[in-house]
């Protein structure tokens, strides 16, 4: 059974060490539809993740499909504000403004394992409307990545740039299948150094 206080998903929480209730329904349901696929949980599932029963999680969310919706939804949104916040701070050189960027990808993929198998599983079981929603911010979210990438590489274009983006995300996001084997610095290091070289290669 999963414990909703041992998760390492952090990225559903305002303050990861004192999720409210909510935000501990978010991280159990979460850890579940990454284990077993959002369509294999019941709402009495994450109850029982939370210590609470299925109906009372009710006073919090509408639906299972509710709960789904608003997690990706919402990690989407943190990503386009977390990638706009990084690329600011790093100042005007697209250099620093990609090592900002991998780096926060790297974070985010080391610190929130389940939430990357879920969404990269399970967006195709939102509604037509909430699939919509997120894939708009999701979009927003590349194009952060394909702005620097284009100044960094003006010869190749917008579509070389996107392309770059999504195997940079595609190489970061498979630590679901290989987190875990070496000590969480020293895999950030790699990954970052992978990262940055696929994107300029």
């Amino acid at each position: 059974m999963t414990d909703a206080g041992t998760q390492s998903d952090t990225a559903l929480a305002a303050d990861a060490a004192h999720p409210s209730r909510r935000e501990q329904i978010l991280r159990a349901a979460a850890q579940l539809f990454a284990e077993r696929g959002s369509r294999s949980v019941g709402v009495d599932d994450v109850g029982a993740a939370v210590g609470v029963t299925g109906p009372a999680i009710y006073r919090h969310f509408a639906s299972k499909d509710a709960m789904l919706a608003e997690m990706l939804e919402g990690i989407s949104r943190r990503l386009l504000a977390g990638a706009r916040e990084r690329v600011a701070a790093a100042g005007p050189a697209p250099a620093a403004q990609l090592r900002a960027l991998v780096a926060f990808q790297v974070d985010f993929a080391l610190d929130n394992p389940a939430l990357i198998t879920v969404q990269d599983r399970d967006l195709g079981s939102l509604s037509a409307e909430d699939a919509a929603r997120v894939r708009r911010l999701q979009r927003r979210y590349v194009e952060v990545w394909v702005d620097v990438l284009a100044r960094l590489r003006p010869e190749e274009g917008t579509a070389g740039s996107r392309a770059r983006a999504h195997a940079v995300f595609g190489l970061v996001n498979s630590t679901p299948h290989s987190a875990g084997r070496v000590p969480r610095a020293e895999m950030a290091a790699l990954l970052a150094a992978m990262a940055e070289a696929a994107a300029l290669a």
